[in-house]
Formats: structure tokens, C-alpha cells, sequence
């Protein structure tokens, strides 16, 4: 019995389609239905022959299918025209009403067979993404195993090579170590999201704590968010190393963040860089700033001033990550 409760609700929901003997058997208690339920309107209207027939065609070809309903329309005709709950028999009006029976049963197993393919085809896209989701995941623990073994033997090399240079390796050591909490952080983040401010420091602490100065309240970032802008930061601090106020001895960096309503507005200002001269073409990393907000409404405005970059980042706050 277990089983057989399975197997129908795993029909009715469309996860499987139900077996030939299950679609039989309920399309016939579909038509014992309907068919009692004529009898009891006989007793008030005696001239009601096929419109309680509908409901089991429509049921009958939603968990069975097209030609379960086909079935249950045809035997749902008969029943009609033959069972009579009253003196009167069947005439030219009765086959008339069983045509327009017929024909509104068609319309009704054709809409239902539509919907059925639609809801077929969504759930196969759907379970192709979640296997490409989870094979995406893999191959991102994958690639983050990889990076943090790599990242462990750079540390054993340096360390081993700087052996006799201690002063040098105590400037290396931190940053390494610094950038091997980075990459656990966002590893982290994509799963549960993670403080806005815990952010910033994972991706500005391996240029030095003294170089930047954070302003803002506590903030949670859902996860989609979070890795967003971690992608985000860290193409603005590897700019900064390369090119903006990290690369300068006296360069310091102010990232500042504001709520208003779901709306977030962070201003990432670098004073006292280089000076900025002709702005090549956008790359990638400018193409990744620019566009990558959009699927949270918003954007991302650079200046390149003459005290270094100014970049305003405007969001949507999602609810559910």
C-alpha cells in the first residue's frame, strides 16, 4: 500500500508518470465520481447529462496523461447518453450537448497535455542546473584545495630560502598568511555571507592594517552579495598594489559604506598614490567593476582624480541572500 501511495503522489506532482494499471484506476473512480455526483444533481435537475464529466477528464489527463483523458472524455460520453437517472431518453438534443462535450473535453486535455510538457521541460531545466551547480561547487572546492596546497608550499620555499634573512621574511610571512585567510573567507562566504567589514580586512590585511581606514556600521552581506563584492574589492586592491595608493610609500586608502532603506553605497578613496596619467582602455577587472552589480540593481561609478581613484559602488540589498 506504501508503495502504491508513493507511486501516486509521485504522479500527481509530475515527478514520475504513474503506471497504466494506477492511471486506469483513477480514471475509473474519477468517472464513479462523477457519475454519483450526477445522480445526486438528477434529483434536482434532471437534465444535467455530462457537465459533472469535466472535472474527471480534467483530472483523469492531468495525472494520467493524454491518452488516459481521451479515454475518460469517450467513456464519460457514453455514460451520458446510456445511464439515464429519469424517464426521460436520449434525443437530437443530448447528442448535440454530447458533441459540445466532446469538443470542450478536447480543449481541456489539450491545455492540460500543454501544461504537463511545459512543467516536464521546466523540471528537466531545472535539474540540469542543480547538476551543473553542484559540478560548478566541486570544481571550485576543487580549485580552492589546489590554491591553499600551492599557496602552503610558496610559504614552505620562502621560508626556507629567507632562513638566514629573518627581517625580511617577518614583511613576507604576515601577507602570505594574510592571503591564505582571503582565500578561506571566501570559500566561507559563498556558503553563509559574511560581515562587511570582515570582508575589507580579509582583502586589505595583506597590504597592511596602517594603509586603510574603514568607515561604517556592522553589515551583513548575504552570500551572493558577499562574493560579489569580494570580487569587487579584490580587483580594487590589486589595482591599488599595482597602480594606486598601495604602490606609493605614503598611500592610504579610506573605504566607507552608508544603508539607506535596502540600498548600499560604498566609497573606496585612494589619497596621496601616484599620479594618474592617460587611462587606458578598459580591461577586464573595469569591466568586471562596472557590470558587476547589475543583478542587484545597481552600478559602480569610477573617477580617476588627480589624489587617485575614487569608485562609488550603489546596490540593492538582497533579503534572501
Amino acid at each position: 500500500m506504501g508503495k502504491l501511495i508513493d507511486e501516486f503522489r509521485k504522479g500527481w506532482q509530475g515527478v514520475a508518470p504513474p503506471s497504466l494499471g494506477l492511471s486506469i484506476a483513477f480514471a475509473a473512480a474519477c468517472l464513479l465520481i462523477a457519475t454519483a455526483a450526477r445522480w445526486g444533481l438528477a434529483q434536482v435537475r434532471p437534465d444535467v447529462y455530462f457537465t459533472p464529466y469535466f472535472p474527471a477528464v480534467f483530472f483523469a489527463a492531468a495525472f494520467g496523461g493524454f491518452r488516459i483523458g481521451v479515454v475518460t472524455a469517450l467513456v464519460g460520453g457514453v455514460l451520458g447518453v446510456v445511464v439515464n437517472f429519469s424517464d426521460a431518453f436520449a434525443d437530437h438534443a443530448r447528442f448535440a450537448l454530447l458533441a459540445l462535450y466532446w469538443a470542450v473535453s478536447a480543449l481541456t486535455i489539450w491545455g492540460v497535455e500543454h501544461y504537463r510538457s511545459l512543467l516536464i521541460e521546466q523540471r528537466r531545466i531545472s535539474k540540469r542546473l542543480i547538476e551543473e551547480e553542484d559540478y560548478r561547487k566541486l570544481l571550485v572546492d576543487e580549485l580552492q584545495h589546489r590554491l591553499k596546497n600551492k599557496l602552503s608550499t610558496v610559504h614552505a620555499v620562502l621560508h626556507q630560502v629567507l632562513h638566514d634573512q629573518p627581517q625580511v621574511w617577518a614583511r613576507i610571512d604576515p601577507r602570505l598568511r594574510s592571503l591564505a585567510t582571503t582565500d578561506d573567507l571566501i570559500s566561507r562566504i559563498d556558503k553563509a555571507g559574511c560581515d562587511i567589514r570582515d570582508l575589507l580586512i580579509a582583502e586589505l590585511g595583506p597590504y597592511g592594517h596602517v594603509r586603510f581606514t574603514l568607515n561604517g556600521d556592522r553589515l551583513f552581506l548575504p552570500p551572493k552579495l558577499a562574493v560579489t563584492l569580494s570580487l569587487m574589492f579584490h580587483e580594487l586592491a590589486t589595482n591599488a598594489g599595482k597602480y594606486g595608493a598601495f604602490s606609493a610609500p605614503r598611500g592610504l586608502l579610506q573605504v566607507s559604506w552608508t544603508v539607506t532603506g535596502d540600498r548600499l553605497t560604498i566609497t573606496w578613496d585612494e589619497t596621496e598614490g601616484p599620479s594618474i596619467g592617460e587611462v587606458s582602455a578598459p580591461g577586464f577587472g573595469t569591466k568586471l567593476l562596472k557590470s558587476a552589480l547589475t543583478a542587484f540593481d545597481g552600478k559602480t561609478e569610477l573617477s580617476f582624480l588627480k589624489t587617485g581613484l575614487h569608485c562609488i559602488m550603489q546596490c540593492r540589498i538582497p533579503k534572501g541572500g
